[in-house]
């Protein structure tokens, strides 16, 4: 992090902490992302703060899968975020790693737990439905009704909850709720479901189970075995304190000795508590258990998106995008595929910072990010999107020339490269205009310009198709102006200036690709507030597609000049024309690449801004 930045309130905490040896001089975190979705822009924030601060205390970073619903999670999803993870530099196996868990390596630990409850009073079976459970919760200023299996007999709760383990009882039949509060003033106190029955195939354990545990529930465990010592949690998260307390509170009542937690119980759980029948309520439950400390953030929001995983798996579902890595989406996978570095995201998450207030960011934030990184550390190239072809009539047929043009004017290390040049050359449509205004600085009738690096040239005639667009140009070029260096006075010591130039490519070296420019998925900053559906607001010109576009026949192959780059996206700027990148479709026969953004903010200037 940098040094010269004020001190967010996280590591004044942790600051606080080791200065009395709260944890021993430990940090250990995790980041502990549901399986059932691609991550997207806001999972990078709690990434990069996770192993950030194990990072600068010299601690330890976990990745946890919180794997206990296993109808939406697959195995697909624990693939994408291991790779989007990594590909972030968060590595929970390198210097820094804690290593790799799951909440279903936990499920006989958390289980046995729950069984322990029990037997101290803490928790019974309740055979309400989930609407009738809802509707005993009472409101925030009505308390709730007690389930009328609230006070169960200890041995049948014992009893019963084995049997759903068991598998004997359906779907919803039954729930293990821990009793708690139900006039609590927190409704998530007010006798929260523990375990539920659901028969479902796991993605790691299959049919082992026929219940599986709460997030509530299983979040704190999950901390206490791997050692946690600062569980960060986003605001929402802020209510469930008291409850991640409470269970862990909970299960040390009538604990004591050596606080547990960490590899001794990662190993295989051999260190579970001993339990001596449920007839005595003075029962040794064994050592203390280790109790982290939750700490809430502000979520990281954007305008102009949705990060709802509801909803992200809805555009998916729908066919409104091409899958999870679409180069529209903020998923980390999108993002990644549409050239964002993650440099870039991590500088952004850092420019953010750490706060307690909720509050949108503008999606320039993370575009200015990328456009930053990009500018340093790409290598340009010439790309006609749009061709229209030149023909310089004075040229010699057959003779090419090799101009060396820097590969970046912000880096001399870079180097140069040679770009070949002959007679039929292809400009940008746009930089032709057959009757062009006062303030066009391009090529029109009798004008001339600077070809980049090249020569200056001067159109002497253009021809149209019958549809009356302008197909070819025809120019003579000034042999005296090679490089694009000014051509010397003429007789009366008059000097000739041109204001425009122009990137271009030669006819007979260029390579045919295709070309996707991507823009902002969605027209509208709160998508879905004036209908109430956010795909009312989709951009039906968020992408276009370019299947004739003629580029540098550097961009063919990887060349020596070319950046190392970590994930092996190759990565240019186009001149003129923005930032882009090789598209994982990609074939030597069909070269495909994605505008990962602009030069400059068009929404802004869309906007008049």
């Amino acid at each position: 992090m940098t040094e010269d930045r004020p001190r967010n309130f996280i590591q004044q905490i942790i600051d606080r902490d080791n200065s009395t040896g709260k944890w021993g001089g430990r940090v250990h975190t995790r980041f502990p992302p549901e399986p059932n979705g691609y991550l997207h822009i806001g999972h990078a924030a709690s990434i990069c703060l996770n192993f950030g601060l194990a990072r600068e205390f010299g601690g330890k970073f976990n990745l946890r899968f919180d794997d206990t619903n296993p109808a939406k999670e697959e195995a697909e999803f624990v693939e994408s975020i291991e790779r989007d993870v990594k590909w972030l530099g968060a590595d929970w196996e390198g210097e820094f790693g804690g290593g790799l868990y799951f909440a279903s390596d936990y499920f006989e630990q958390m289980y046995a737990y729950a069984v322990e409850l029990i037997k101290k009073g803490k928790a019974y079976v309740c055979e309400l439905t989930a609407e009738q459970t809802r509707e005993c919760r009472g409101t925030l200023t009505e308390p709730g009704k007690p389930s009328p299996w609230r006070e169960r007999p200890i041995e049948e709760s014992l009893d019963l909850f084995a049997r759903m383990k068991a598998g004997e009882f359906p779907d919803g039949s039954k729930t293990l709720r821990a009793k708690i509060d139900m006039a609590s003033p927190n409704m998530n106190l007010r006798d929260p479901v523990m375990y539920r029955v659901q028969h479902a195939t796991h993605h790691r354990t299959g049919d082992a189970w026929s219940i599986y545990p709460m997030y509530d529930w299983a979040h704190g465990l999950e901390d206490s075995i791997e050692g946690i010592t600062h569980s960060i949690c986003t605001l929402e998260f802020e209510d469930h304190r008291p409850l991640y307390d409470w269970y862990l509170d909970a299960i040390n009542e009538g604990r004591g000795g050596t606080a547990l937690g960490g590899p001794a119980l990662r190993a295989g759980c051999e260190e579970e508590p001993e339990t001596h029948g449920s007839e005595s309520r003075a029962t040794v439950w064994g050592p203390t258990i280790h109790h982290p400390q939750q700490i809430e953030f502000a979520k990281f929001l954007l305008n102009f998106v949705v990060l709802s995983k509801r909803n992200l798996i809805r555009l998916v579902q729908e066919g409104h995008v091409d899958g999870w890595d679409d180069p529209r989406m903020v998923t980390i996978s999108g993002l990644r595929r549409r050239g964002v570095t993650p440099e870039a995201i991590r500088t952004l998450c850092e420019e953010v910072g750490v706060t307690k207030f909720n509050s949108v960011r503008d999606m320039v934030l993370l575009e200015n990010a990328i456009r930053a990184h990009l500018n340093k550390v790409c290598p340009r190239r010439m790309a006609v999107l749009r061709p229209i072809r030149v023909v310089i009539e004075n040229y010699p047929e057959g003779q090419v020339e090799e101009f060396e043009i820097p590969n970046n004017p912000e880096d001399e290390s870079a180097g140069r490269r040679k770009v070949s040049f002959s007679r039929e050359l292809y400009i940008e449509r746009d930089d032709f205009m057959e009757d062009p205004p006062k303030k066009f600085f391009r090529l029109g009738p009798g004008r001339e310009v600077r070809l980049r690096g090249a020569y200056w040239i001067r159109c002497e005639s253009f021809s149209t198709n019958e549809a009356g667009e302008v197909v070819e140009v025809r120019c003579s070029y000034d042999p005296e102006t090679r490089g694009g260096s000014n051509p010397p006075p003429d007789g009366e010591g008059k000097v000739r200036k041109v204001k425009g130039t122009l990137h271009w490519v030669s006819a007979a070296h260029a390579i045919k690709a295709e070309v996707r420019l991507f823009d902002r998925l969605f027209t509208t900053e709160s998508p879905g507030k004036t209908t109430g559906d956010f795909v009312d607001d989709l951009n039906p010109d968020s992408v276009e597609v370019l299947g004739e576009c003629k580029l540098e026949a550097a961009l063919a192959d990887r060349t020596l000049d070319e950046p190392e780059w970590v994930d092996g996206i190759r990565r240019f700027q186009f001149e003129r024309l923005g930032y882009f990148c090789v598209d994982d479709d990609s074939t030597e026969a069909k070269p495909i690449f994605n505008r990962t953004v602009t030069l400059k903010d068009s929404w802004a200037k869309q906007a008049g801004k």
